[in-house]
């Protein structure tokens, strides 16, 4: 069981650092925006893999995911806000409406 633990999560990592390094720089603000919902799910996930009495290097696998998904989401979101500051209005830039 131990063996199978091991594989799926190797697999995992290996699957999304693929993912992530076909990904053009250009579409990895959006994507990342798009996905912090996942993300959100991901960490629920590795807090339930975490919290299980499935034994320790479950808990300790369990423990990395949860960092990681952690980082995901909060890099995920600051990269959002990053990227819509960067079309906000400032002030002195609206136009002024005349008074009839």
């Amino acid at each position: 069981m131990l063996i199978l633990e091991l594989y799926i999560f190797v697999l995992a990592g290996f699957v999304g650092f693929m993912v992530i390094t076909k990904v053009p720089p250009l579409l990895h603000t959006p994507l990342m925006s798009a996905t912090n919902a996942i993300s959100g799910i991901s960490l629920v996930g590795s807090m339930v893999a975490a919290g299980g009495k499935h034994g320790t290097v479950a808990t300790i696998l369990g423990f990395i995911a949860v960092v990681c998904a952690t980082t995901n989401v909060v890099g995920g979101f600051l990269i959002t806000d990053r990227m819509l500051k960067m079309f906000r209005r400032d002030d002195h830039t609206k136009a002024v409406v005349p008074k009839p």
